[in-house]
């Protein structure tokens, strides 16, 4: 199989957890990719006519995108226990990866606006008051993320974090999540957490 990644997508981070939390390393082949929205790569475009990462192509040619969609598939091939499949703690799982997910897509609107030559102080303003807000959520669950197993859900609200990191110090946001910091100090310690943090280059 081949993965089209880069070491700063955070959507890619969450593949990349998955891939060793599963121990899937030695059978997927990494092909640095460049996705950038107002420039769309022809040599992704053939295996992702949207021009996006992640992308899985799988060894029959197939592609598949996007992120949770190659978790569930790599999930389901190494029998992982990452989507729990039933009642309460399913849809716990999944609200919190709706979180996670919603989280980076505000996160990644907002520093593409913020890059604008003359940025939309509106939607700036829109952005940070939709990412507080989603703080505060995640923070008043604190105390249930700290005693989960280690679902889709967790790994999307450790990629939010980690770009939140990542491009957003300024917001310190651990100030108005200490309890969602607390516990995301100790899962960074976590190999497949530590080993995926985004980085320059």
């Amino acid at each position: 199989m081949k993965l089209h990644w880069s070491p700063k997508s955070p959507y890619v981070r969450k593949v990349m957890i998955f891939i060793e939390e599963l121990n899937a390393q030695t059978d997927i082949e990494l092909v640095r990719s460049v996705a950038a929205m107002t420039q769309p790569n022809q040599s992704l475009m053939i295996d992702n006519p949207l021009s996006k990462i992640p992308t899985l192509v799988l060894n029959s040619g197939k592609s598949l995108f996007d992120s949770v969609v190659i978790c569930e598939f790599l999930n389901d091939l190494y029998e992982g226990d990452f989507f729990p499949t039933l009642g309460v703690e399913k849809w716990t799982a999944l609200r919190w990866h709706a979180y996670g997910d919603g989280l980076l897509d505000a996160l990644i609107l907002w520093r593409n606006e913020r890059e604008r030559e003359v940025p939309l102080e509106s939607l700036m303003k829109a952005f940070e008051i939709k990412v507080l807000a989603t703080l505060k959520l995640l923070e008043s669950e604190s105390s249930e993320i700290n005693t989960s197993k280690f679902t889709i859900g967790i790994v999307s609200i450790v990629c939010a974090l980690g770009y939140l990191d990542y491009r957003f110090d300024a917001l310190k946001w651990r100030s108005i999540a200490p309890h969602l910091s607390k516990w995301y100090q100790v899962i960074q310690e976590r190999p497949s957490v530590k080993l995926t943090e985004p980085v320059e280059g």
